[in-house]
């Protein structure tokens, strides 16, 4: 997905107190804009660590 395009999908999730801190600092840091937005960035980094690792697992298999 590109930045800016239109979002259509509401995913309503529950956090520890303690992981809500640590997303809020990460926030805080990369001077990002909205919660929304720091954790939409968490998980395309998440998932693209994921997909990298999966990638390396078939090259050596």
């Amino acid at each position: 997905m590109v930045n800016g395009a239109k979002k259509t999908e509401r995913i309503p999730v529950m956090f520890e107190k303690e992981l809500v801190c640590e997303v809020d600092d990460y926030s805080f840091r990369h001077r990002m804009r909205t919660r929304a937005a720091t954790l939409r960035h968490l998980v395309r980094v998440g998932l693209t660590l994921e997909n990298k690792e999966n990638e390396k697992g078939e090259a050596t298999a």
